[in-house]
């Protein structure tokens, strides 16, 4: 699967002309924001819950080499493994050598945005090992050939025909007459097929929400048992993570796991939080034989220190695009990243540098929506604006908007200039606007007009609305 984050204009411009695209993404703006809304609403402390975590992970990234320490003592302490990897390629290698020590020809996997960070699945299949989505969305979107579109909604682009149709594509050994009208039936359908690879596999492979450094936990958040299932059923079980998932205690995880759900989905809590420390013990029903964990930094350690650190307190809750009305618009592939909307605007760039990501940063109306609902509090506008200070110190913006800049600096550099300029402008733009008092077209600002109309100015300009306001203040009887 091809990202293409240079791309997301062209991608946008795409996005912005499908119908069923766009019907679905009514589905976000309705689906999630009233329900965060009404869930932090019946939270009276939800506030000082968000000042205490961001808290905590400032805690943890300004002490991150020796909590990452402690925590692989504690995972050896309870007979797992620890395997560190800088890079993404690392990271691959030491996870199919796991599986090819375990002789795995199948392996599950429960949902994990790093595993599609590092393209995991790809170098699986090319190795002769097959691996099984197990997530309802992420099934679905492994059996078209895609990445996760929204990182908590997988398939949230999709609609139920289209489900459909790839599942009677796909699972050719069922029925051709079987009924698949109801969203309940896909369900039950992808239940049974799954059901089956789970008992086939030989390794299941997760992501991890927290890892918790007194203890040696991983956490996985799920609505789903399939998380459960991936990591008990199988002989070996691996958790691939990144380095900033780090949490001190258990008491700092269940003050974070307050914000998460209701940041994400609404919800109080999610309808499975596991902890899952080590290999299953001699007293032990069920679990893994062995215990690995993958820490991965792949460009993070480079953000710290820098003004971008702020963005490794991130918990992948979402609700950053569930609000941010340019992902309302195109959508989670327009991105061309494993991480769309404003977190990925920011962090694609810092993974995979601002030369092939420069239009993400740019994707964004500076609402401030996005940093408003963030239960970590990161001041992502800020961020986005570094990334476009970078590009720009760089070379790497347009002509146009660069000569753009220059231009509208030499005035703003020279406030006499600048008044003179405006005080001649902005009449004459009001009077070009007509009795509609909108512009259809204008040049330099086609970029706006081809898609919308442009508001004409009222015939003053703020600082002459300003002084009149205040001559009318000192006029008597005001």
């Amino acid at each position: 699967m091809e990202l293409a984050a240079k791309h997301f204009k062209a991608s946008a411009a795409k996005a912005l002309v499908d119908v069923q695209l766009q019907k679905a993404l009514g589905n976000v703006e309705k689906g999630f924001i009233g329900k965060r809304q009404k869930a932090a609403d019946a939270l009276p402390e939800f506030d000082a819950l968000r000042d205490n975590a961001r808290d905590i992970k400032n805690h943890v990234l300004a002490h991150l080499d020796l909590y990452l320490e402690e925590y692989e003592r504690n995972v050896i302490a309870s007979g797992g493994t620890v395997h560190w990897a800088e890079t993404a390629e690392d990271a691959r290698r030491i996870v199919l050598d796991i599986c090819q020590k375990a002789g795995a020809r199948t392996v599950t996997k429960g949902k994990s945005m790093i595993t599609e960070e590092i393209a995991l699945n790809d170098h699986l299949s090319a190795n002769g090992i097959e691996p099984v989505e197990t997530d309802l969305g992420e099934y679905i979107i492994q059996l078209r050939g895609e990445y996760p579109s929204h990182i908590i909604a997988p398939a949230v682009h999709l609609n139920k025909e289209q489900v459909e149709g790839d599942f009677r594509r796909v699972h050719t050994h069922l029925p051709e007459g079987r009924d698949l009208s109801e969203p309940v039936a896909l369900l039950g359908e992808a239940r049974d097929v799954l059901r089956q690879r789970y008992f086939a596999a030989d390794v299941g492979i997760t992501g991890a929400n927290f890892l918790i450094a007194e203890t040696g936990t991983s956490v996985i958040v799920t609505n789903e048992g399939n998380g459960d299932l991936t990591q008990t059923l199988g002989k070996v079980h691996v958790v691939v993570a990144s380095i900033e998932k780090i949490v001190p205690t258990l008491e700092d995880t269940s003050q974070i796991l307050r914000v998460l759900a209701r940041s994400a989905t609404g919800q109080d809590m999610s309808v499975y939080t596991t902890f899952s420390t080590g290999p299953k013990r001699t007293e032990d029903p069920d679990g893994p034989d062995q215990y690995h964990v993958v820490l991965l930094d792949n460009g993070r350690s480079a953000m710290l220190g820098t003004e971008y650190q702020d963005m490794l307190r991130c918990i992948r809750c979402g609700a950053c695009m569930n609000h941010c009305p340019v992902y309302h618009a195109v959508g989670g592939h327009a991105y061309g990243s494993v991480y769309p909307g404003p977190m990925g605007a920011v962090l694609t760039p810092s993974l995979n540098g601002i030369e092939e990501t420069g239009q993400l940063p740019n994707a964004s109306t500076f609402c401030g929506r996005c940093e408003a609902v963030c239960p970590m509090r990161i001041p992502l506008p800020k961020m986005m604006r570094h990334w476009r200070e970078r590009e720009f110190e760089r070379n790497l913006t347009p002509l146009t908007a660069r000569y753009g800049l220059k231009f509208w600096a030499f005035f703003a550099k020279r406030p006499k200039l600048y008044r003179l300029a405006v005080s001649f402008g902005v009449p004459l733009l009001s009077l070009f606007g007509g009795s509609s008092r909108r512009f259809h077209s204008l040049p330099f600002a086609r970029g706006w007009t081809r898609h919308r109309d442009l508001p004409a100015p009222e015939g003053r300009t703020f600082l002459q609305a300003w002084a009149q306001r205040e001559a009318l203040k000192q006029e008597p009887g005001q």
